[in-house]
């Protein structure tokens, strides 16, 4: 089994999920999304981060460091083209200004952090979260964690992109998730490709199957970005395949440019087209309304633990679950981080 770099394990979340949760960012993306609001998660090797406002100027980096990529007198600390990635910088910082982005856990000790917060789980509706980063190209890995979780009764979930083999999946992941919060980002296969580098064949094919088959597990997710996702013309494509699918219920995902710092730490260049200011209540109103004129109803994160518990019931046979009423008639705009 391949041990994928985790970058991040949150405790307390309140938004991968219903109830309190604890969610795991793996390091890794198969997509090149231009809005990723986690930058740092989408190579899958160690990178190293300058934080600017703890730096002290101490020169320790400057010091340790073998290819002499660190210098005092660039403001970025770091040469990008020149650094090895060694991580020598970041162990002699003494301010934590310069950090190593990533971390290996073994099973064991990654399934020792997650059942801390069991008391929690059980008083909130909580449970894991699967996150990224895409986990789903560590599938082995994921499909452990997430039996682990299972075999100790804490309600699991997964993050993904959709862009995956679904032999795999459906070994690995499906016998062992409670919920799949799927990304689905663009209609247009040409424009998918354009704004992520790859076609969105293969993520269509596996939301109808998911949908047609696990239709109790399914949470689509629609990203809301300004002039790639939030147009007129992909928001209607969108809600129409959501109504011919059947599905009962997805998220709005609400853009949020607060992820610009990190890309900055890491030396990765932002896309010019994206906004630098979040959406006015206005324009959000005006998304949702393209949403509901197609007859599909928002879900909150918050508002489906329930009945997903409920209907977790194996759809034995590949039958279809009927959506649980309470789903169906929550409709509001969901708060959520993740764009």
């Amino acid at each position: 089994m391949n041990t994928p770099l985790i970058f991040d394990v949150r405790r307390g979340s309140t938004e991968d999920g219903a109830g309190i949760r604890t969610t795991v960012f793996f390091k890794g993306c198969n997509l090149r999304c231009r809005w990723c609001h986690n930058p740092e998660s989408v190579d899958a090797l160690e990178e190293i981060g300058f934080y600017s406002q703890a730096c002290i100027a101490c020169g320790d980096c400057e010091r340790a460091c073998p290819e002499s990529a660190c210098r005092l007198d660039n403001p970025s600390r770091i040469d990008r083209a020149v650094c090895a990635r060694c991580g020598a910088c970041a162990d002699a910082c003494p301010a934590k200004a310069l950090r190593r982005v990533g971390r290996f856990y073994s099973p064991e000790e990654l399934i020792d952090l997650l059942v801390r917060d069991v008391p929690f789980y059980r008083a909130s509706g909580g449970g894991v979260t699967l996150s990224g980063g895409e986990p789903t190209l560590h599938m082995e890995y994921a499909g452990d964690i997430l039996r682990r979780l299972k075999e100790r009764g804490i309600h699991t979930a997964i993050e993904t992109n959709g862009f995956f083999p679904w032999d795999l999946f459906r070994d690995a992941i499906l016998p062992n998730v409670d919920l799949i919060m799927m990304d689905v980002k663009l209609a247009d296969s040409k424009k998918h490709r354009e704004y992520t580098g790859e076609s969105n064949a293969v993520i269509m094919e596996n939301l109808r199957r998911i949908a047609r088959e696990y239709p109790s597990l399914l949470l689509p997710r629609v990203p809301l970005v300004p002039g790639f996702t939030a147009t007129t013309e992909n928001l209607v494509a969108i809600g129409s395949l959501f109504r011919t699918l059947g599905l009962a219920r997805y998220v709005l995902l609400p853009y949020n440019p607060t992820w610009f710092h990190k890309a900055a730490a890491i030396g990765k260049p932002i896309d010019t087209g994206l906004s630098a200011r979040m959406p006015s209540s206005e324009e959000s109103a005006a998304w949702q309304a393209r949403f509901r004129a197609d007859s599909v109803s928002t879900a909150s994160c918050a508002g489906i633990s329930q009945a997903d518990r409920t209907s977790r019931k194996r759809e034995k046979g590949n039958e279809k679950a009927k959506p649980d009423d309470t789903d169906s008639e929550k409709v509001h705009y969901v708060q959520a981080r993740r764009a």
